[in-house]
């Protein structure tokens, strides 16, 4: 069973730092990707920034590249991606969610594929 577990979030001020935390665990655990994604009141979902286990950094619209940054643990059953925050905008205010991808060595090695959500952390930026 894949868990996948936000921290962080809450309000502040413009222009200030933030960090949003999210470890992915399970047992016999191979990730293929983690991401951030954000859906603000009324729009889609959005991707913020996918890492896949290549080391590959891909980041979404919404003008977070340059302020946004991610760091990445991959150690034994756990992932941990942190989203790095800064100059934050009330644009930038929204639900933001984690994402996994990869898949779960059953009996055999035999592999099962997951695509696991955590429940989502708010960020508001006020003025």
């Amino acid at each position: 069973q894949v868990h996948v577990t936000e921290t962080g979030g809450g309000s502040v001020r413009a222009g200030r730092f933030m960090v949003l935390g999210c470890v992915v665990s399970g047992n016999r655990l191979q990730t293929n990707s983690m991401a951030w994604f954000r859906q603000a009141p009324g729009k889609q979902r959005e991707l913020v920034v996918r890492v896949r286990k290549t080391g590959e950094v891909e980041y979404g619209g919404g003008g977070v590249r340059g302020r946004f940054a991610v760091s990445r643990d991959a150690s034994d059953s756990k992932n941990v991606l942190n989203l790095e925050m800064s100059r934050l905008r009330p644009e930038d205010t929204a639900q933001y969610s984690c994402n996994a991808e990869g898949v779960t060595l059953g009996d055999w090695d035999r592999p099962s594929p997951f695509n696991s959500w955590g429940q989502g952390t708010q960020v508001i930026v006020f003025a």
